[in-house]
């Protein structure tokens, strides 16, 4: 189970590096220099030019130690006998934000930082390169990006003494207005081109990644379900479907991504609904239903002669991908956090959707190819009664389906152990013994018997895990009243969000909560935890006070109450890494070791 998701983190980095251009012109930056060469044993001024883009800051360059923010700092590393140093920046803003109990100082929009270039009398004449960096940490009023070092280069040329020179930049450093212009040292503004290409390839191949995570699973018994039991003459003509049955996977799962990214809501929030539920449940008894040959689906003739004559028509494909998106919806979590910044950034909520759209493209390919393959199963020459069988079977899966949705609406122990079980037995006795498909063929008479058989063993055992003995972390269920506890006793807290339809908290559960390290440190903390799986009251307004936007999401807070922002976990890690987080939340707030393990993880 662990090797997809390593899959699916590898992809989403490529993800990263692909949208580079876009994040990385968040802050632009330029050298203003007072002349194009230099004489020894003198003072210049220079300057640094930097913009912030739209709606984003940057901090400034003294930030609370309390706070683990990340400070904007240059740094340099000159040839011998050349400095640059005095570096002056301009008064911040203070903003008080939620997260801190201090005004914060930033810096928005243009920035001019003036400082003094240094040129001792020792130098002699030639070439030299200047090199350092410039450090910061974009930020929005919803999020943060990664901090960022980029790298700074400043030719320099030194002349005897008399030397004609050229000034540059008079208005700069006469102290009028700064130079406009494109910028000269840093990065262009990168335009739709090879960067949104490449950009979107990225998208594809993440959506083709996701088919590795568990929400995928229920589609894809689904899909051979639906398929498998069309009627399909020509391939073209199945071809079509599959693409109609992709293009609705991709329209919903883009629309409800991009209603989680303008919103900031959790994709996987529709799921919650009751009304959502009984629908989906309801459709796949009915699907359910069709395939036990209890009815039969057909467009009006007018509209059959319309569309096609295939069973169900072309929007009964296109209607199958619009509904089932909504269960390939959660896939869609990790993606949302870094979509949530790049559309907010761009500001385009078409290119969002574009985004989106890519990606479900990329999710929906290979359940495309099953439909395909589904759909031409009726055109095998070895047909008979083991594919009415077959049909059957299927049909117990999408069943299979409807229970989990019950189960969402159901809030009693074990609701889904007890449904399942339930499935499994009914399925077992039916498939098995009842059904009279095949019952010339002793052959095909003893699989039926031996898979009924089969599937009450696997009900047993599944019910029988439902009630395992009590391991790994032991969750309260998150309330004010233990937090404002655990700060009276100044111990620190673990708050974990986490979700039934969540594939990477599932996976969280069992292969990081349950490991003997983690259980043993934890002892050393009050564990909260808070259920997405059902809405609850208030979770609207504890979502936007931990700024919770997927998940997983685990977040530590220190004895005072105060989350360490540098260790919040917003994705599937391994145990390592959450031990490291765990020893790093025990230090002593605002301690070199503990700002030390908070930068050294999110160098990581």
């Amino acid at each position: 189970m662990k090797r997809p998701y390593l899959l699916f983190s590898a992809i989403l980095c490529a993800i990263t590096a692909f949208s580079v251009p876009c994040w990385a012109s968040t802050v632009q930056w330029e050298v203003l220099q007072c002349r194009d060469r230099y004489e020894p044993g003198k003072t210049y001024p220079i300057a640094f030019h930097l913009t912030v883009l739209k709606s984003w800051y940057i901090h400034g360059t003294e930030v609370p130690k309390n706070e683990m923010l990340f400070p904007t700092r240059f740094s340099f590393q000159a040839p011998k006998g050349l400095k640059i140093q005095s570096l002056t920046f301009p008064a911040p803003e203070k903003v008080q934000f939620d997260y801190s109990d201090h005004p914060l100082d930033l810096y928005s929009g243009t920035i001019l930082v003036k400082g003094d270039l240094v040129v001792a009398d020792t130098v002699p004449q030639g070439h030299y390169v200047i090199k350092g960096h410039l450090a910061y940490q974009a930020c929005s009023a919803e999020s943060c990006l990664p901090p960022k070092k980029v790298s700074l280069s400043i030719p320099i040329l030194i002349v005897a003494h008399g030397s004609p020179a050229s000034r540059l930049n008079a208005d700069v450093f006469s102290g009028r207005a700064p130079a406009a212009g494109v910028l000269s040292g840093g990065r262009a503004p990168i335009e739709l081109g090879t960067g949104l290409f490449l950009t979107l390839l990225g998208f594809f191949l993440g959506g083709l990644a996701l088919n590795l995570t568990p929400c995928i699973y229920p589609l894809i018994p689904i899909t051979v379900s639906y398929f498998g039991a069309r009627s399909g003459r020509f391939s073209g003509q199945t071809l079509f479907h599959a693409v109609l049955y992709m293009l609705g996977l991709a329209f919903t799962n883009s629309m409800l991504g991009l209603w989680a990214a303008l919103s900031g809501r959790i994709v996987g929030s529709a799921l919650q609904h009751p009304l959502v539920l009984v629908f989906m449940a309801a459709l796949f008894v009915f699907l359910g239903l069709g395939s036990f040959g209890l009815w039969e689906f057909r467009l009006p003739s007018t509209m059959t002669r319309a569309v096609s004559k295939s069973y169900g028509g072309y929007f009964g494909s296109l209607f199958m991908g619009l509904t089932l998106g909504i269960v390939a919806a959660p896939c869609l979590g990790p993606f949302v956090l870094g979509l949530l910044t790049y559309v907010a950034q761009k500001g385009n909520p078409f290119l969002g959707f574009l985004c989106f759209f890519i990606l479900s493209l990329g999710l929906g390919l290979p359940l495309a190819v099953l439909a395909f393959c589904s759909g031409a199963v009726k055109r095998l020459p070895l047909s008979g009664d083991w594919m009415l069988w077959i049909r059957k079977l299927m049909g117990w899966v999408l069943l299979g389906m409807a229970a989990y949705m019950v189960s969402l609406l159901v809030d009693w122990p074990h609701s889904r152990a007890v449904l399942f079980s339930g499935v499994l037995v009914a399925a077992a006795i039916h498939l098995g013994w009842l059904d009279k498909a095949g019952a010339k063929i002793r052959l095909f008479a003893y699989v039926k018997k031996g898979l009924g058989i089969l599937l009450i063993i696997g009900a047993c055992v599944y019910f029988w895990s439902a009630y395992p003995e009590q391991k790994g972390l032991s969750w309260v269920q998150y309330n004010e009243k233990s937090l404002h506890v655990a700060i009276g006793n100044n111990t620190p807290v673990i708050l974990d969000f986490r979700a039934d339809w969540c594939g990477p908290c599932l996976v969280m559960e069992r292969e990081v909560f349950s490991d003997p390290k983690v259980v043993e440190l934890s002892r050393r903390f009050v564990l909260l935890c808070y259920d997405l799986t059902r809405t609850q009251p208030g979770q609207k307004k504890i979502l936007e006070k931990y700024d919770v936007k997927g998940v997983p999401t685990v977040i530590f807070l220190n004895g005072e109450g105060i989350e360490l922002k540098r260790l919040r976990v917003e994705s599937l890690i391994d145990k390592t890494d959450f031990l490291k987080r765990m020893r790093a939340a025990l230090q002593p707030s605002g301690t070199q070791g503990g700002e030390e393990q908070c930068r050294e993880l999110h160098d990581q």
